[in-house]
């Protein structure tokens, strides 16, 4: 009976293993739990393949100049780095600076304004934007159901060649699952790796002090909606998550941005209009406008010195996951496409 037990034990152990091992995704230790239902769409290397390959693809937009990756370069944390605001089809010009996508397990609510409530829906919006990708989902199924490459790798993900609206948007979403950052300096410090140097440390201290309420550790955002005393673009008129729900209460609240690679995610805010740190830090302590809405934590205001601020910031590049932004699994799949060239 007792080795019974033991040989149970071990299957368990052993099947546990072998998920991990099969899975494209991992939790960090000590991260809280991810809210992504795993159980619905279980990521897996072939899950995720194809998502890259989807998430690079120019396919997906209407005239085959836009992909997923034209607005989120893995080298600039899967942002865009050269303009404030999305590009898309025929030179378009969205109205917001599109989000760094990173950590998105923890995460329920996406876009600046919440508009969508669930990652597998997420692809819906930029596929479907007219400025952005301008596509269809049928015209886009039909387009990947007709190509050499893609009903092989439906089918080595998902069981079948046929190409559905489901399949494309759950291989999307375990690819983007898979874009986990936690190999920063911060990281190695807290798991007593590494040290801060004396300035670091004290931006630290800085940053809990007044900042850590909203960019809450270890993923530095509470991914809730606030309003930051920005005042509103005259031209765009965004006024956020109103937009969503009416509610004037909402009136100028935007998604709490990750802090995590903050280096190279410039510019910053929702329409980009800051392209340095220290532009982001001058806003927070003498550039906040008060209005009814204002995030409670900005009522009383952020006092720092220039020194200080000059800590606070060397505090924020230790957030660089250079792991994360070369992770060669991220980035383009030449050889795959090469091989959809050959063909």
């Amino acid at each position: 009976m007792k080795y019974g037990i033991i040989l149970i034990i071990a299957g368990v152990l052993l099947s546990a293993f072998q998920a991990f091992r099969n899975s494209a995704f991992y939790i960090p230790e000590n991260w809280p739990k991810p809210v992504y239902n795993f159980q619905v769409n279980p990521t897996t290397p072939a899950g995720a393949e194809l998502g890259r390959a989807l998430f690079y693809d120019p396919i997906l937009s209407r005239d085959s100049t836009i992909s997923c990756a034209s607005c989120h370069s893995q080298y600039t944390a899967f942002t865009h780095v050269d303009h404030a605001l999305s590009h898309g089809i025929g030179d378009s010009i969205g109205t917001r600076n599109s989000p760094a996508l990173m950590n998105l397990a923890w995460q329920s609510k996406f876009m600046w304004d919440g508009a969508i409530n669930h990652l597998d829906m997420q692809a819906l919006a930029p596929i479907t934007h007219p400025d952005e990708m301008g596509e269809s989902i049928p015209a886009v199924l039909t387009k990947l159901q007709r190509s050499e490459l893609y009903p092989a790798m439906f089918r080595k993900a998902f069981g079948s060649r046929e190409v559905t609206g489901e399949y494309l948007l759950k291989a999307l979403s375990q690819f983007m699952l898979t874009l986990v950052s936690a190999e920063s300096k911060y990281d190695s410090v807290m798991r007593n790796q590494a040290e801060f140097t004396p300035q670091e440390k004290n931006g630290y201290q800085l940053f809990r002090k007044n900042c850590e309420k909203c960019h809450k550790e270890p993923l530095f955002s509470t991914f809730e909606f606030r309003n930051n005393g920005l005042p509103a673009d005259t031209f765009l008129n965004d006024y956020g998550r109103m937009k969503i729900t009416q509610n004037p209460e909402d009136s100028l609240l935007f998604k709490i941005p990750t802090l995590r690679n903050i280096e190279y995610s410039a510019p910053y805010m929702h329409d980009g209009r800051y392209k340095k740190i220290k532009e982001v830090l001058r806003h927070y302590t003498s550039g906040i406008e008060h209005s009814q809405t204002l995030a409670e934590e900005l009522q009383t205001p952020v006092v720092l010195t220039s020194n200080e601020t000059v800590d606070i910031t060397a505090f924020l590049l230790t957030l660089t996951d250079k792991k994360f932004l070369f992770n060669p699994e991220f980035s383009f799949p030449q050889k795959l496409f090469l091989q959809k060239i050959k063909k």
